[in-house]
């Protein structure tokens, strides 16, 4: 993880103010979008989850991030990876209980205990397969950018980010660059601010 050279703490009292200030600040870097900012995305283990993921071989640096919910009790991804024949979008989560899918929207990749893989060509099956299958509770999307963050950066900016919370805070929303990222975070009981923090380094 890369120690961030600069930081900037906002505090917005109206959640109109602080996502309008993110998407300002966001430009054209790639960012996540809490699918319901209303409850936003807890991270307890988020931290956890990508360096085991990473460990284990099952996300790269390489990969998107397209969808995510990282709770304490369980964890599910879209992820965007490029193969010999293009890009390819990988659901990883937890055994879904429904139907079994048509063939045209995905094949699965393995179906073990507790955990399913299954690969689609188009980025609106994988999402509709993940929104089925976490109903969006504490997800995080892949919303109003050009692309998806790159999991590396969001490797190396996520510690950073959460480093400066005084009392952990669901995030909103939160934006991954090469050279600085940024993140809104929701209210809590003791405080009903929103908290915007942007690291980067300097240039």
């Amino acid at each position: 993880m890369s120690a961030p050279q600069t930081l900037v703490v906002r505090t917005f009292t109206d959640r109109a103010e602080g996502l309008s200030h993110f998407i300002l600040r966001a430009g054209e870097a790639p960012r996540l979008v809490a699918f319901d900012d209303a409850v936003g995305c807890p991270l307890e283990s988020a931290l956890a989850a990508l360096e085991w993921t990473g460990a284990v071989g099952i996300l790269t640096d390489d990969d998107l991030l397209h969808a995510a919910r990282l709770t304490s009790d369980t964890a599910a991804a879209v992820i965007e990876r490029k193969g010999p024949d293009g890009r390819r979008f990988v659901y990883l989560g937890p055994r879904l209980d429904a139907p079994p899918m048509d063939v045209f929207e995905g094949a699965v990749l393995f179906d073990e205990p507790g955990v399913k893989a299954i690969e689609f060509s188009q980025r609106a099956h994988s999402l509709a397969h993940f929104l089925r299958a976490t109903s969006g509770a504490g997800a995080l999307l892949a919303l109003l950018g050009r692309r998806a963050p790159e999991v590396r950066h969001l490797k190396r900016w996520l510690g950073a980010l959460l480093h400066e919370l005084d009392t952990p805070r669901p995030l909103v929303a939160g934006w991954f660059a090469a050279t600085a990222a940024g993140a809104l975070f929701g209210p809590t009981a003791e405080e009903p601010n929103y908290r915007s923090i942007e690291v980067g380094l300097e240039s």
